[in-house]
């Protein structure tokens, strides 16, 4: 493997949704992380019925997207790629649960050029002992377990948000997602193009659906069903 030179800048989108109280916080932290590369921001409000925008747009040094209405994070995810200039495109939540610190090391695989995509794995970070609940652990865990059993690949924690790419990868893949679906159609089309999913350890700090958690156990049924979807249909 031969380290890239031609990597410059790391595109960080942030699909957001009423999250006026976490994403000051969030942006912070991502000014925060030191990278041998430029940041690049993009920030897409998804139809948010709170002061998102407001705090979004008060903020300087990020490009700030808005969708009229909700449309879903997945369409908030597609609006932030086709928008992004950077070698490297990271997805980040706009809540807490997520340390953008971690950042150096999911983009390392791929500088170094030993890969072209990376997932954060919560489930390899020996020192995160909370998940958001019993059905959100269970959820997840069966979710990884019903990937690997289609797609015949070996992945310890498949939901995680932390899904990093070589832009030139994920712009060249049609997707389609609207909603949560977007991390099993992701992870579906990248396992049928025989692309190594590389995996590094992450800290988690997980939230309740009381503290603003909004994916439901309906997301996760889809999730199994969009994997299943795209294991016979592009």
């Amino acid at each position: 493997m031969v380290a890239r030179k031609d990597i410059k800048k790391l595109s960080i989108i942030i699909p957001v949704y009423n999250e006026a109280k976490t994403v000051k916080k969030l942006l912070n932290k991502v000014f925060k992380v030191k990278l041998p590369i430029q940041k690049e921001i993009i920030c897409i409000d998804d139809g948010s019925k709170d002061n998102t925008v407001k705090v979004l747009r008060s903020i300087p040094n990020i490009r700030v997207l808005v969708h009229k209405r909700n449309k879903g994070k997945g369409a908030a995810i597609r609006t932030g790629i086709k928008y992004a200039t950077g070698q490297i495109v990271i997805i980040q939540d706009a809540d807490l649960e997520y340390d953008p610190e971690d950042y150096k090391r999911l983009i390392k695989p791929i500088m170094e050029g030993k890969a072209e995509v990376v997932y954060g794995s919560r489930r390899l970070e020996k020192r995160n002992k909370k998940y958001s609940g019993l059905s959100f652990f269970i959820g997840g865990v069966g979710l990884t377990w019903i990937t690997n059993m289609i797609y015949f690949i070996h992945l310890t924690d498949e939901p995680t948000c932390y899904k990093v790419f070589d832009s030139k990868v994920i712009k060249s893949i049609p997707l389609k997602c609207e909603r949560f679906e977007f991390c099993p159609e992701v992870t579906a089309k990248v396992a049928k193009r025989h692309i190594k999913i590389y995996e590094v350890p992450i800290r988690y700090y997980p939230r309740s659906s009381k503290e603003g958690k909004k994916i439901k156990w309906k997301d996760g049924v889809q999730a199994v069903w969009t994997l299943l979807k795209y294991r016979f249909t592009d």
